[in-house]
């Protein structure tokens, strides 16, 4: 007996054409999601870039270390100049151990008013910051390969060329474009890679991104 032999015509080859096409197409698909999903499982995702942005400035926190210069108006012997102590406070003619740590200077200022109203009719204060070093939560600190690694004093519209400036830069042994920003907020530490190398030694203004109140800065070391 002869073989059946399978037999097209022109009206079913475009269909068959069709279903084997849309196999193929689909075992493709399904080779592709695959692999990317092992792949997806075999890799470490590197943290985002960080991205410059604007926002409003925070006010200035008095911190330990700071030194406040406290002016009473027309009482030239309640003025003086005093630094805040570590535990964060300070003391002036007829106030003792107020605290200053983690307040404005306007704040600092009322309560020295609302203390020595008790002894002096209508005082004005000023409070003026003649030194600055600011609690954790207001210092920018950098550690790792900087050539002067340090705790620096967080100033309005900081950024990330201004830390690199004030602690000279980066060591020759840097992995600059592995460094990262590791930032606090709402209880929540998050990671953003940063471009050093770009920065400083590229000129990659693109690569300048705005500081925050409390980041810590984390430049590694090269592993070549």
């Amino acid at each position: 007996m002869m073989a059946a032999t399978r037999r097209y015509d022109a009206n079913s080859v475009p269909s068959l054409a069709y279903r084997e096409g849309k196999s193929l197409a689909a075992t493709l698909g399904t080779w592709v999601a695959m692999g990317m999903i092992l792949l997806g499982c075999s890799t470490t995702s590197p943290p985002p870039i960080a991205q410059p942005e604007s926002r409003s400035p925070a006010p200035y926190l008095v911190g330990p270390g700071d030194t406040l210069n406290v002016v009473v108006w027309r009482s030239p012997e309640l003025s003086m100049t005093v630094p805040v102590r570590p535990d964060g406070k300070i003391t002036t003619p007829l106030v003792e151990d107020l605290q200053a740590s983690g307040k404005t200077t306007t704040q600092i200022a009322r309560q020295i008013e609302q203390i020595l109203s008790k002894y002096v009719q209508s005082p004005v204060v000023t409070v003026i910051v003649t030194n600055f070093a600011g609690p954790y939560s207001q210092q920018v600190r950098v550690i790792g390969e900087a050539t002067k690694p340090q705790a620096l004093a967080y100033r309005e519209n900081m950024t990330l060329l201004d830390v690199m400036i004030a602690v000279g830069g980066i060591t020759d042994f840097a992995a600059g474009n592995r460094a990262s920003i590791l930032r606090t907020e709402g209880g929540r530490t998050r990671q953003f890679r940063v471009l050093l190398t770009d920065l400083i030694r590229g000129g990659d203004l693109s690569a300048n991104v705005e500081m925050r109140p409390g980041d810590v800065l984390v430049i590694p070391q090269s592993l070549f």
